[in-house]
Parts: structure tokens; sequence; C-alpha cells
């Protein structure tokens, strides 16, 4: 080989990583921070990468991801959104409200992407639903104004009943106080008492339950907390314990062997927030996205759980579910 060609041969392959490597930075980079841990979100994570497919990005091909989970201790979100801010990442995506509120007072730069349980102007994420504004959207399920409709439903379950328990996890406490207010208002127009109870640990949703039976309610609302999310089986399990008739935001609860639920499916919300943030490495403006509403409203009965609790469920309310499990 003549040395030219030698020298031209040695410049190509030297160069060539340096290319590769060009490439891969140029590969979008997004930051999720859960609540929670990988195993508790995995169904809303298909759904989330299903979204962003729709949008034309595939993990670990044209878009990476990278994941900080809190693992059930909210006191960890601000380091961890901290850290993400730190990555100078393309955008920022949240599934739960102490994450989206963690990632919003860590930047006012970079995007936000949020799926979030509550009505987000309240929360202070977005000044309006329509015009997010600034560098924050994504979708809520408005589970706050649910709670008049599950005291009705808990109201219907057990007709003779005045006085129903509320689990707040108090260590969120923007979330925890919305949805107490929004109980409240609701017991007032029903003209029912709700007791409200705090946990934010195994041993604290024991108390509680035997704190419910103290007080002779005639059932328990759980608050759309991903803490009470990452605790489903425990909830479920003492609520057939202390035979309480109990109700939460998400299906997973009666699958699990709760008696109801009433709220937006999970997997429809993270398509779309999946979908949000394709738009937003497109080019678009998270304040121009207006914050998707879920309309789609699913209940779900355990008519099994409900014989073992010795509570015969009224046939309208059988016919009003969308999924009745037995």
């Amino acid at each position: 080989m003549r040395r030219r060609d030698f020298i031209k041969a040695v410049t190509v392959l030297s160069a060539w990583p340096l290319a590769a490597r060009a490439q891969q930075t140029t590969r979008p980079v997004i930051g999720f921070l859960g609540s929670d841990s990988p195993e508790l979100y995995a169904g809303r994570l298909r759904a989330f990468r299903r979204g962003l497919k729709d949008a034309g990005y595939i993990e670990s091909e044209n878009v990476a991801v990278e994941y900080r989970w809190a693992n059930g201790d909210n006191k960890r979100l601000p380091a961890l959104a901290a850290e993400l801010v730190a990555m100078r990442l393309a955008v920022l995506v949240s599934g739960t409200t102490p994450a989206a509120l963690a990632l919003k007072a860590a930047t006012t730069s970079i995007p936000i992407v949020f799926f979030i349980a509550g009505d987000p102007v309240a929360l202070g994420l977005v000044g309006s639903l329509n015009r997010p504004g600034a560098n924050i959207t994504g979708a809520t399920a408005l589970t706050l104004e649910a709670g008049k409709k599950w005291l009705q439903l808990l109201q219907e379950t057990v007709p003779a009943a005045t006085e129903f328990a509320a689990l707040i996890n108090p260590t969120s406490p923007n979330l925890a106080e919305a949805q107490t207010k929004d109980l409240q208002a609701a017991a007032r127009a029903l003209n029912l008492q709700v007791h409200f109870l705090n946990a934010s640990t195994d041993r604290e949703i024991e108390v509680a339950f035997t704190k419910i039976a103290e007080l002779h309610a005639g059932g328990l609302v759980i608050s759309s907390d991903s803490f009470f999310f990452a605790h489903i089986q425990q909830l479920a399990a003492l609520a057939a314990q202390y035979k309480v008739p109990a109700i939460f935001g998400f299906r997973e609860f009666p699958g699990a062997g709760g008696l109801m639920s009433y709220g937006a499916d999970l997997a429809d919300q993270h398509r779309t927030i999946g979908g949000y943030v394709g738009r937003i490495l497109k080019g678009e403006k998270p304040a121009e996205l207006p914050v998707e509403q879920s309309i789609r409203v699913q209940l779900v009965l355990n008519l099994k759980t409900a014989k073992t609790l010795g509570i015969k469920l009224p046939l309208t309310l059988q016919a009003s579910a969308d999924e009745v499990i037995e």
C-alpha cells in the first residue's frame, strides 16, 4: 500500500468513532421522573412509549430516556429533578403530581410534560388548561372533581351510611390539600360527614384502618396519590379484613381485590403525554399545547369482593359500570 493511501485509510478509521459519537449526541434525550418504581410503572411506560412511537420516536433508536425513580419517597424528588435538569435534556416528563411539582420548581426553561390526577391550575402547574404558558403542559384526569362522585357511589353502595373516611398522604401537601377541600365541599353538598386520615407508610395505612373501624365509617375514599397506588395490594387486603367498602381512582384497585374504582384510564393518558413529548421534540412549544383532559372515565366493580364484604351492589350501579369483575 502506498504511503498516501495508508494515511488516508488511517484517517477515515480514526474519524469513524468521532462521527458515531456525533451522531449519537444528536439523538434527543428525555428525562423521566417517577415517584415510585419502574415495576409499578410498567404498563404506563408501555403506553408512554406507544405515544412516542405514534409521534415518530422509538426509545433506544432515535430517542433516549434517562429515568430517575423515587421508589415511594417523595422527599427524594427535588434532588432527582435537579439531577435531570443538570443534564440539560430535551424534554422532562413526570407521571405524578409530586414529580410534576418537583420538575416545575427545578427549571423554567426545559420543556416539561406531565400526567397528574388533579387540577393543574389549582395546583399551580399551569396558568390555564387551554394556554398553559411557560415551559409546561401535559394531561390530567381531573380526579379532584371526582370527590362528589366517589362519595355518591359509596352512598349508593351503603345507603344507610352518613359518615365516611378519606385516606390522604400528607407528604404530597399540594394534592392532599386540594383533594381534602374537594371532598369537604362534596360532603357538604351531599349532607355527609367525612373523617380525614393521614398515611404515608405501611404502618400508618394499617393504623388508619383500625381508626376507620372505630369511627364506624360506612366506607373509604382513597386519595388518588401515587403512594397509595404503590400500596394497592395492601389497601385491598385491609379493606377486606376490616370489611370496609372502599373506592379508588384507578381500575387496578378492584383488579387487586378492592371493591370499586372510578377514574381515568392511565394508559390512555400516558400515551397522550408520549405524543406530546414527540410534538415538542419536533419543535412545538409546551406553552401552546393545551392540557389534555381525560374524557373517558371508567367505573369498575368487583362483585366477588362485594360478596366478601356482605354487600349487594344495586343492579342500577352494576348496569352503569364499564367493567364488572365476577
